[in-house]
């Protein structure tokens, strides 16, 4: 199909015959794209109809990154699409800059350009760098469709050369995947963490992007860790080194709200106790646990862990926070299948919702087991989980 033919040059999709063939393909759905390609290759040369059908699906990926505006307007790569920093993340992070004066960064590693429109479009002065062509070309493209090229330089080269010394900060995002997929090692980043590291300490302002799952002794000792969700869902872990900064403190966004949490390492609270579940449950935002701020969520609610392993915190009181989702448990049992199957039965249970923590049994599996038919209108919501070390069932419904 067209949307899976590889975008390697974006030069004729920059013609005027690329855009306006762009234009006429921009709402083609995936059903219709043989259709569409067969009547266009009547008019069109075939490369260029698979070019523009492909950088269509491509943009129509990116509108949950960038809005359907933008994105109708920008230029992907298949990477491009995957790897780019949400533009919701991206302009908090800007602004994070803009709010401590910056007004030139050097953006390592730039990819499509995600991070360097978002500075931009808060003012600041933007060298981007990348050493792959298609990259640099569709990043360069993106400055010129939305009105940022005076602020954006975007330069083909190896980041390791270039001379970052005139700008008031540095941004690397390395590459974290290879051949075979993710990359976990740090080490083994393009370019590695120790260089990018060692480049941010040089600039007035570093700031590095690593993995959320980045273990946390792998994390240099003069950084500020910083992880961001974005609608519950956990996208980056941030590096910060600047001279106002706090060494070793780490932090936690959720946006889109922009709440947070922070604490240095003279007061980070030791593990919560464990205790028997109460009446709630609270499922703390992945920012949260990545963070290893899950003792200040539960100090906050005056909660405690079931488990001294599992990041679910349980208390006898409903609270608002914007830190945990909150849960009202009204079974607890030890897991047996039959037992909830029954469960379910008797409470007319028709949508289930499967949360597993601590657990090796698949979510989706147990659904199945436990309810092959509706047997009723009511929803509920099982976690699979431990509770003070035991396999344990909670059965309940948002609170």
């Amino acid at each position: 199909m067209a949307h899976n033919v590889p975008v390697n040059d974006l030069a004729p999709l920059l013609t005027p015959e690329g855009r306006a063939l762009l234009d006429t393909v921009r709402d083609t759905a995936p059903a219709d794209e043989l259709a569409v390609a067969t009547r266009l290759r009547r008019e069109y040369p075939a490369e260029l109809v698979s070019a523009a059908l492909g950088q269509a699906r491509l943009r129509q990926r990116a509108a949950v990154k960038f809005g359907a505006e933008d994105a109708g307007r920008m230029f992907f790569t298949p990477n491009g699409v995957e790897q780019s920093t949400r533009a919701s993340v991206a302009t908090y992070r800007a602004e994070c800059f803009q709010a401590l004066g910056v007004r030139s960064v050097a953006d390592l590693c730039c990819g499509i350009g995600g991070d360097a429109i978002a500075l931009a479009r808060a003012g600041i002065r933007v060298l981007a760098v990348d050493r792959d062509p298609l990259t640099v070309a569709a990043a360069r493209a993106n400055a010129e469709a939305l009105g940022l090229a005076d602020l954006i330089e975007v330069r083909e080269a190896d980041v390791t050369d270039i001379d970052t010394s005139p700008y008031d900060a540095v941004f690397v995002d390395p590459g974290r995947r290879g051949g075979r997929g993710r990359i976990f090692d740090p080490e083994a980043y393009s370019p590695p963490l120790s260089w990018a590291v060692e480049a941010a300490l040089k600039a007035p302002i570093g700031v590095l992007k690593i993995a959320p799952g980045i273990p946390h002794e792998a994390i240099p000792a003069e950084a500020e860790a910083e992880w961001i969700s974005d609608s519950g869902d956990v996208k980056e872990a941030v590096l910060w080194f600047r001279p106002d900064g706090t060494p070793g403190a780490r932090r936690s966004i959720l946006l889109p709200s922009g709440a947070g949490i922070w604490a240095s390492p003279d007061t980070m609270l030791p593990d919560p106790e464990v205790r028997p579940v109460g009446r709630y449950l609270y499922e703390p935002d992945g920012a949260v646990i990545r963070a290893h701020l899950v003792a200040e969520v539960a100090e906050d609610l005056g909660g405690g862990l079931i488990d001294a392993t599992i990041a679910y915190v349980t208390a006898d009181e409903l609270h608002v926070t914007p830190y945990a989702t909150a849960y009202e448990i009204t079974d607890q049992l030890p897991f047996n299948v039959k037992k909830l199957k029954a469960l379910l039965r008797e409470r007319e249970v028709g949508i289930l919702t499967v949360k597993k923590r601590g657990s090796a049994v698949e979510p989706e599996e147990l659904r199945r087991k436990v309810l092959p038919k509706p047997y009723g209108s009511r929803s509920a919501t099982v976690f699979l989980t431990r509770v003070a070390g035991a396999p344990t069932m909670l059965v309940g419904a948002p609170a």
